[in-house]
C-alpha cells in the first residue's frame, strides 16, 4: 500500500566496514546484467567489439591462473592481460559490461564504485581493507575517479597488492562522449596513475550516443509543486518529498559513502524548489547522490528549474564537467 511521503532528512544512516563490504555488488538494476543482454548498438561496431573482449576476459578468468600466482610478478604472463579497462563516454554500457564480467567471475569477488572503495579503506583502515578484499577472483571497480591524487594513488598501492597475490582488475573510465580527445587521454592519464599496472591492462575503447537519451526527451521532466505528492503516489512504494535546499544541506552532514542507506527501499523522492547550484561542495555531493538514485532506479518528480539545469554553465565548463554531464543524463532518465 502506498505510503504518504516521508522526508530524506530523517534518514542519516550509519555503515560499518563490514556492511560497506556486503554491499559490494552490482546495482539493482544490473542484478540480472549478462553480456548476452547487452544491446550493442549497430552504429558503433566497437560496442559489439567490447562485448567480444569481455567474454574472452571472462573465460580466461574462469579458465585458469589461480591466486596466489602473482598475476602482476615476475612470472612469464599469461597470453590474456589480467586487467581490463573500459575507456568511453558515459551511457554506453560500461557499467553493463562490468556487472556482466563480475556475474560471471567464479568465488568471492566485489563490485563498487571508485568512492566506495575509498569509504571502505576509511572505515577499515588500509591494512584491514587489503586484508578484507585479498583473495578475491574479482574486484570491479566502476567509474574510477582522478580528481583526487591521493584517493587515486591510494587506491593504486590497494590494487597492486591485490593483483599480486592473483586477484583480477576490471574498471570503467568515467569519460564523457563528445569531448575530443578526452576518452583517450583519460585512458592514458588512468594507466600512468596506476603505473605498476599498466602494462597489464587491456584498453578497451567504447564509442556510442547515451542510451538512456535514444528515446527519451533531452530534458528533465519538470512537475507542479502542487502535482509532486500525487505523482510520488502513483509509483506505489516508499516515497520522500523535500526542499531542494534542505536536502544539499541535508548532503552535507552525511558523507556520501552511506547514500546508498538514504535511498535504500524508495520508490521515489520528491524535490521542491530545485535550483541552478553555485557551490561546487554541493554540486559534487548532489552528484554522487543522483548515482545513488540511478543504481536503486529511484523516480525523481521535481519542480523549479529542470534537474538537466541544475549546474551552471561555469561548472559545466570546468574540470567537473564530465561528472555533471553523468548526473544530467541520469537525471533525465530518473524523471522521464
Amino acid at each position: 500500500m502506498p505510503q504518504h511521503p516521508a522526508s530524506l532528512l530523517d534518514r542519516a544512516p550509519e555503515m560499518t566496514g563490514a556492511e560497506m563490504a556486503a554491499a559490494l555488488v552490482p546495482p539493482r538494476q544490473f542484478a540480472e546484467a549478462t553480456l548476452e543482454s547487452y544491446r550493442p548498438d549497430p552504429d558503433f561496431p566497437s560496442q559489439a567489439e567490447a562485448v567480444d573482449k569481455v567474454r574472452a576476459f571472462s573465460d580466461a578468468m574462469r579458465g585458469g591462473g589461480g591466486g596466489g600466482r602473482g598475476l602482476f610478478g615476475r612470472r612469464k604472463a599469461p597470453e590474456a592481460k589480467p586487467g581490463i579497462y573500459l575507456d568511453g563516454g558515459f551511457g554506453v554500457g560500461k557499467t553493463h559490461l562490468l556487472a556482466s564480467l563480475w556475474h560471471t567471475a567464479p568465488g568471492r569477488k566485489y563490485f563498487g564504485t571508485f568512492i566506495e572503495y575509498t569509504a571502505l579503506v576509511g572505515a577499515l583502515g588500509y591494512a584491514n581493507a587489503v586484508a578484507l578484499l585479498r583473495g578475491a577472483s574479482l574486484v570491479a571497480i566502476d567509474e574510477f575517479e582522478l580528481d583526487d591524487p591521493g584517493d587515486t594513488m591510494m587506491m593504486t598501492r590497494l590494487l597492486g597488492e591485490l593483483a599480486g597475490d592473483g586477484t583480477r582488475i576490471a574498471a570503467t573510465s568515467n569519460t564523457p562522449p563528445n569531448a575530443l580527445g578526452e576518452g583517450r587521454f583519460a585512458a592514458v592519464d588512468f594507466l600512468r596513475e596506476i603505473q605498476a599496472l599498466a602494462d597489464r591492462f587491456d584498453i578497451i575503447r567504447i564509442d556510442g550516443l547515451d542510451y538512456r537519451r535514444r528515446e527519451v526527451e533531452g530534458h528533465a521532466a519538470v512537475t507542479e509543486p502542487d502535482a509532486i505528492e500525487p505523482a510520488l503516489a502513483s509509483l506505489g512504494g516508499t516515497t520522500t518529498v523535500d526542499d531542494f535546499d534542505a536536502l544539499l544541506a541535508h548532503l552535507a552532514r552525511v558523507h556520501p559513502s552511506r547514500y546508498v542507506r538514504m535511498v535504500d527501499g524508495l520508490a521515489g523522492v520528491g524535490l521542491r524548489g530545485v535550483r541552478t547550484l553555485a557551490d561546487q561542495a554541493d554540486a559534487l555531493r548532489f552528484v554522487a547522490f543522483v548515482d545513488r538514485l540511478y543504481d536503486e532506479q529511484v523516480r525523481v518528480v521535481a519542480s523549479g528549474v529542470p534537474l538537466d539545469e541544475v549546474f551552471g554553465a561555469e561548472m559545466m565548463a570546468g574540470g567537473y564537467r564530465k561528472k555533471y554531464l553523468r548526473a544530467v543524463s541520469r537525471l533525465i532518465a530518473l524523471t522521464s
